[in-house]
């Protein structure tokens, strides 16, 4: 729990803001606090009612477990980025009817096709800070105790929570271990695809324009939410109806311009920007040239291993997809902390707060934690390439068999005493898991990605090996060969009847199953265990430990008068600012629109820059109607703003001063990758889908006249 000072300094965190209002993602619950900022930046609203989550804006505001997406109309309609649906997109996919390559549209209702047994939207009812409750149990505790402690608390609130049936409840942590809030979710189960454009315009640039501006992407796509009959969530039925949200959001059909007021609100993922300054020299000198190199390899290897079988290619599409975003975003990532010379300004910003800090009363306490802290880190480094490996060493297959050994041990205890995402309130998403593999998952390809990372593996130390992992995949790759192709040769679990009759068996039935990758299963969880036991209690001591180096740099901060608000931790979030130009380097000047000339001047007719027929046929016509911008006498595509966002925000709506829909969030400027890490704000940029674009499409280009009807907005 937080001492005195620290809480002092919390409070007055809003105040050393008002300098820097354009950065920093705020809890709805500081919005009202902001009023000033808020009202200076254009907001024509009610700041408290942002505050409000049963109110518009916020109340149509959802996660997607990953993304975010927006209700759009009465009926459940809920729009989203393309790359955010591509999971559902992939999963009804063939290559016969491939809506990867072709785009869908569902004519009616009865056309919509489920997202997934595992797609859900989460409505965000609740936010209440419980830090107390939380950390009660905790005091005078260290390491594993401290862990288990806090966990105990978390998962009775939650289970509290969650007696209001329906509702997903979780306890998210502010300022590392200093503040938690219980967070109720309604949670919707059965969700379909309404709407998505073609990739050639939803990933128009693929990789090349990943991270890049200017930008000429149609990354959009709709979902609906399904309930049963007397309103509740409820699993996939023919017999549900279309969910009733408490808000939805009006898409504006008014010009968007250089310097107009933008607000994004969303679940944006995670952010570091309050680590320390062992933690920046980490991510930038090991773990960021790690995560390039490993994603890397694995998509070349995906790629040879589907080459050539268009089903192999479909049933990868989205895993592909997600390595390749990850792999550009960790080489942006390194490429902007190195060009900021990050490690030396964040070392050189932490040995001036510490200088200040050891000249205040009463801080010796606080000196002696932060040290301590710093200890752990450096503890943690030791086994960092061990356990960055083992974690690819579970795709697929296999990792479904160890989920099922690991499920089936955790069903042995109290609910309130198993693994978190193991308890029965997990198990329905798990079993969704399950059945959705059977779209993504190849014997031979799996088995290529394993001999991937086995390579890695067998480079590490002798010292950092672990024997249940040469016990079950032997002492070389040689082996390992072998071994794969026992394990893959010998396995029913490529069967969806055989993984959902494993769901069910128990622990002791399972560990002595006699198929090969439950037995390889059963190998490696001792092991499992026993270094998870480790990371709990590094992780029970740096909980403990890390409030005193935030209440450090709370005040210290606030003595320079700057802002510290909470690290990004895929809790709803709200940022505003203006729509913006950018200069990212001398004699380089973007404007912040862009038009569909630029679809045009990119087109090759070859994949990424392969605009299909129907779009270059309707921009050569010109025809725009209301949707054309009246100062570029053009249509317009995606636009740019000084927002604060990083991953999670993906399919955040972007609001005007009236709080109407403008815009899709769906990426971030090459410059401002590494914002997740240090923001900048003469480069930190987002990169939006104009709604203007949205509507044309779906009036002009790929007609869906029920989609524009149902949001009331106008044919053309």
């Amino acid at each position: 729990m937080p001492s005195r000072p620290l809480a002092a300094a919390l409070a007055l965190t809003l105040a050393a803001g008002a300098a820097h209002a354009d950065e920093g993602m705020w809890m709805p619950s500081q919005l009202p606090q902001l009023r000033a900022q808020l009202m200076a930046a254009g907001f024509r609203g009610d700041p408290a009612a942002l505050a409000d989550l049963t109110r518009a804006p916020l109340a149509a505001v959802v996660s997607l477990g990953g993304c975010t997406a927006s209700f759009v109309s009465e009926q459940g309609l809920i729009v989203t980025n393309h790359h955010c649906a591509m999971g559902a997109i992939q999963l009804n996919s063939t290559p016969e009817r491939n809506l990867i390559r072709d785009g869908f549209n569902a004519a009616a209702l009865d056309d919509e096709v489920s997202a997934g047994p595992a797609a859900r939207v989460y409505v965000t009812v609740a936010f209440d800070r419980v830090t107390d409750r939380i950390l009660d149990g905790a005091r005078g505790k260290t390491g594993r105790a401290y862990f288990d402690a806090v966990d105990a608390a978390k998962k009775a609130a939650v289970a509290a929570c969650e007696q209001d049936a329906g509702h997903r409840c979780s306890v998210a942590d502010m300022y590392y271990g200093s503040e938690f809030y219980l967070i109720k979710q309604l949670e919707l189960k059965d969700i379909r695809l309404v709407n998505a454009p073609p990739v050639s315009i939803g990933n128009y640039g693929d990789e090349i324009d990943n991270f890049v501006w200017p930008r000429h992407v149609g990354d959009y796509s709709f979902y609906r939410a399904y309930v049963g009959k007397d309103g509740k969530p409820a699993a996939f039925s023919k017999d549900n109806v279309p969910y009733r949200p408490p808000a939805w959001l009006t898409v504006s059909t008014a010009p968007v311009r250089e310097g107009d007021f933008a607000m994004v609100a969303g679940y944006p993922g995670t952010t570091f920007r309050h680590r320390t300054a062992s933690e920046f020299t980490n991510q930038i000198d090991w773990l960021l040239p790690s995560r390039v190199s490993m994603y890397d390899g694995l998509i070349r290897t995906i790629e040879q291993a589907t080459s050539g079988n268009a089903g192999k290619v479909v049933l990868y599409a989205s895993t592909v997809a997600s390595y390749k975003n990850t792999l550009k975003r960790a080489q942006g990532e390194l490429e902007g902390l190195r060009r900021s010379d990050a490690i030396r300004v964040r070392r050189a910003d932490e040995d001036a707060m510490l200088a200040w800090l050891s000249g205040q009363a009463d801080a010796q306490a606080m000196l002696a934690d932060i040290r301590a802290l710093q200890v752990q880190l450096d503890a943690a480094e030791a086994g960092r390439e061990r356990d960055f490996v083992l974690s690819f060493l579970r795709p697929g297959l296999l990792g479904a068999a160890v989920q099922l050994q690991r499920l089936a041990l955790e069903r042995g205890k109290p609910d309130a005493q198993r693994e978190s995402g193991y308890q029965q309130r997990d198990e329905a998403m798990i079993e969704g898991g399950l059945k959705q593999l059977q779209r993504r998952y190849d014997p031979e390809v799996e088995k290529a990605v394993l001999r991937f990372a086995l390579a890695r593996y067998f480079a590490l130390p002798v010292a950092q090996r672990v024997p249940e992992f040469d016990s079950v995949f032997g002492k070389d790759m040689t082996e390992a060969a072998a071994r794969l192709d026992v394990l893959y040769a010998g396995t029913k679990l490529g069967d969806e009847a055989a993984r959902l009759a494993a769901l069910h068996l128990d622990s002791a039935q399972l560990v002595a199953a006699t198929d090969p990758l439950l037995r390889a299963a059963a190998t490696l969880q001792p092991a499992l265990l026993r270094l998870e036991n480790e990371a709990k209690q590094r992780a029970g001591e740096l909980l403990r430990l890390r409030p005193a180096y935030m209440q450090a740099l709370i005040a210290y901060r606030q003595s320079q008068g700057r802002a510290v608000y909470p690290d990004a931790n895929s809790t709803l979030r709200v940022s505003f600012g203006r729509v913006s130009t950018l200069s990212p380097r001398d004699g380089v000047d973007y404007r912040a629109l862009t038009t569909v000339a630029g679809i045009v001047e990119k087109h090759t007719g070859v994949v990424p820059f392969d605009a299909p027929k129907p779009l270059l046929d309707a921009i050569a016509r010109g025809d725009f109607g209301s949707t054309a911008d009246p100062e570029l006498k053009t249509q317009t595509v995606d636009f740019l703003t000084n927002l604060d966002t990083t991953g999670g925000n993906s399919g955040s709506p972007v609001l005007d001063a009236q709080g109407r829909l403008i815009g899709l969030n769906f990426d971030s400027n090459w410059e401002a990758v590494s914002a997740s890490w240090m923001y900048d704000p003469r480069y930190k940029r987002a990169i939006h889908v104009d709604m203007r674009y949205l509507r044309w499409l779906l009036a002009k280009v790929y007609p869906a006249p029920r989609l524009l009807q149902e949001m009331r907005l106008p044919p053309e």
